[in-house]
């Protein structure tokens, strides 16, 4: 007798863990595409494109390098959501995310990744993203740096940046219109740098 009531507590406590484990599916998100270019004839941007901008991976914070989005809570106490994730690794979505943006805003110049090989006439944009998150005061924040470096590595320029957008509403698919929002305004300063330099 006690044996069978030892296996039906047994069966009923396993039923138990796996009602709770079946919780909703999480939610996933992918940063927008970027704002249209002011300039969209992106013809020459090809084999013909005098200039070359090759873009590194991003580098994140680690607290950055996570599946869920992340939100300030207040001053010093960040939260990594359960329950609304990125759909694939961040950094990912940022490095496709500025490669678009940065050839529709860069006519002249062939924006490839990092494995393309080096010319004389590349230069390359490393980008370090402390911040890409959501804050408690309803914006979203992006800051971090970036450095662009000629074909034999030498330094041409770098910039600290800091973007703040609000949220048109609360949640997190605002949030994330939002971030991307701030990745354009990155997007657009950057290009204006390269411009520069060419």
């Amino acid at each position: 007798m006690n044996m069978m009531r030892i296996l039906g507590i047994a069966c009923l406590l396993a039923w138990l863990a796996g009602c709770a484990s079946n919780g909703p599916a999480p939610n996933r998100y992918t940063l927008p595409e970027g704002t249209p270019a002011t300039n969209p004839d992106t013809s020459i941007a090809g084999v013909e494109a005098q200039y070359q901008l090759r873009i590194a991976a991003p580098r994140l914070a680690r607290f950055l390098d996570s599946e869920g989005i992340v939100l300030q809570l207040d001053d010093i106490t960040l939260n990594e959501a359960n329950h609304h994730l990125w759909a694939e690794p961040l950094g990912s979505q940022l490095a496709r995310g500025l490669q678009a943006r940065l050839a529709a805003r860069l006519p002249e110049t062939r924006v490839v990744d990092e494995r393309t090989p080096t010319d004389s006439q590349s230069m390359t944009l490393q980008v370090d993203i402390d911040r890409f998150n959501g804050r408690y005061d309803g914006r979203a924040i992006a800051s971090g740096q970036w450095q662009l470096r000629d074909a034999q590595g030498d330094l041409l320029a770098m910039s600290p940046f800091v973007v703040e957008q609000p949220l048109e509403s609360d949640g997190y698919a605002p949030l994330v219109r939002a971030l991307g929002q701030s990745l354009d305004v990155v997007a657009d300063r950057i290009a204006a740098a390269v411009q520069q330099r060419q």
